[in-house]
């Protein structure tokens, strides 16, 4: 099948390799432009430009779809289908209507749960217990195209979002083959409206942990943090990341440390149970199991996390 396929990050690799390695014809692959990065701000390639460009194919980056000129490009190019994974643009209903097969997204929720731009992030912060993938046709709302083919799987109880991911990644490529393999079968299922949520972009603001919420509700946010922005508190005033916790038993006054101890561990009340810090990295710092942390950063009893 001719496809112009549409991806910029990680998530989108496995499905552009799927494609690939499966013989479909991808004339040409859109992406983000470039972009700075790191502390010296080198302008670096989307992971999906990188492996289009290592198999010969042409790559475009376009800052918008919406003028007629890269319309007309993309329509010469004449695709049967148009496959989205992760491309990080709405299209416009020029565009929509290019392809005969239509426009086909891989989206990292089982819809309509979690529509939007960080859909795995948020489907482990919420405490979902199951996440998935769906395949669905694009229509001009967000994330609101009928269903196609849908992946579920459980949610690690400490899966983070990263490692979920990278799995979703995986699962998500291989149901891009098979909605291929079997659309003219398919039957198109409209989405529920009335059970949609919204996955809004992650940022640092929502990193400061509450211990005033529920050990539960902190860990979650951990493990949905991680790898990035990653979620934080302030210890003496310094700003102390967490990447890996769980919730222990304990009760006492929200944010103040129970046990501080290399070899008992590092042990912090909230609004309703404790956790147990398993990882931890203080800014500016390496990031280290809490017991190692420990050896070289006393921390009284009774501290107060957050102030």
């Amino acid at each position: 099948m001719k496809i112009v396929f549409m991806g910029t990050p990680d998530f989108a690799v496995p499905s552009l390799q799927a494609l690939i390695d499966a013989g479909h014809e991808v004339c040409a692959v859109y992406t983000q432009p470039d972009k700075p990065q790191g502390r010296k701000q080198v302008l670096t390639a989307p992971p999906v430009k990188e492996l289009a460009l290592r198999h010969g194919i042409p790559v475009y980056q376009p800052v918008t779809l919406k003028n007629e000129e890269e319309q007309e490009k993309l329509r010469a190019l004449a695709p049967e289908v148009i496959i989205v994974v992760a491309y990080g643009k709405l299209l416009p209903k020029a565009v929509l209507d290019i392809p005969p097969r239509g426009c086909i997204n891989v989206h990292g929720s089982l819809l309509p749960r979690w529509r939007g731009a960080a859909p795995i992030q948020w489907s482990v912060i919420a405490g979902d217990q199951k996440a998935g993938v769906t395949t669905m046709q694009m229509a001009e709302g967000l994330d609101t195209g009928d269903m196609l083919l849908t992946y579920e799987t459980e949610i690690g109880a400490r899966e983070t979002a990263g490692e979920l991911f990278d799995r979703l990644a995986q699962a998500g490529a291989k149901l891009l083959l098979e909605t291929l393999e079997t659309l003219d079968g398919i039957t198109p299922q409209p989405q529920d409206d009335s059970q949609s949520c919204y996955a809004h972009m992650l940022d640092k603001q929502m990193a400061v942990i509450d211990w005033a919420k529920s050990a539960h509700e902190i860990d979650c946010l951990i493990r949905g943090l991680n790898p990035w922005p990653v979620a934080l508190t302030t210890l003496a005033g310094a700003r102390l990341k967490i990447y890996a916790a769980e919730p222990v038993s304990g009760t006492a006054r929200q944010g103040e440390v129970l046990v501080s101890d290399p070899k008992k561990g590092l042990v912090v009340a909230c609004g309703e149970g404790a956790l147990a810090l398993r990882e931890v990295q203080l800014v500016g710092g390496k990031r280290m199991k809490s017991a190692d942390f420990l050896r070289g950063h006393a921390i009284e009893t009774g501290t107060i996390l957050g102030e």
